[in-house]
């Protein structure tokens, strides 16, 4: 079933992204990164060290998953995870030195996943979609569906 033979948003929504998620990770398989980590390593980049809290919610992910993807860049040295020092309940995810050489490296993938991309489905139609996900991401959600 594709997303036009289908009324329903989350349905539509949830195949574009395993479509687009499937393309980068097998374009940034050379990396050994799929394209949630390198997401991971690109925030911790441009924000710093956060919490997993907080970086859960940078990237509208759940912790359980983002759990998942976080265990494989600490066990390969890309990230730590540390208590806080303000709270020692708390963990804080930092980025290596070898988590940012692995990404500069694989930055040069990334380009050429968006590239091949947008050479596909069009330079303005994939600013446009960027443009409507991030406004999906800023509805705000139910706590509890009545």
């Amino acid at each position: 079933m594709t997303p036009s033979e289908t009324p329903c948003n989350c349905l539509a929504i949830r195949q574009a992204a395993r479509h687009l998620t499937h393309f980068y990770d097998k374009l940034m398989a050379p990396t050994g990164l799929r394209s949630t980590q390198f997401s991971i390593l690109m925030v911790l980049k441009r924000i710093g060290p956060m919490t997993i809290n907080a970086l859960s919610a940078k990237l509208v992910m759940d912790r359980t998953t983002l759990g998942r993807n976080i265990l494989p860049l600490e066990r390969e040295g890309l990230v730590t995870i540390k208590k806080t020092p303000s709270d020692r309940r708390s963990k804080e995810v930092c980025l290596t030195e070898a988590g940012t050489e692995r990404l500069r490296a694989a930055i040069e993938k990334w380009d050429d996943a968006q590239a091949r991309f947008e050479a596909s489905f069009g330079a303005e139609r994939a600013s446009e979609l960027r443009t409507l996900a991030c406004a999906v991401v800023a509805v705000p959600s139910p706590d509890r569906i009545d």
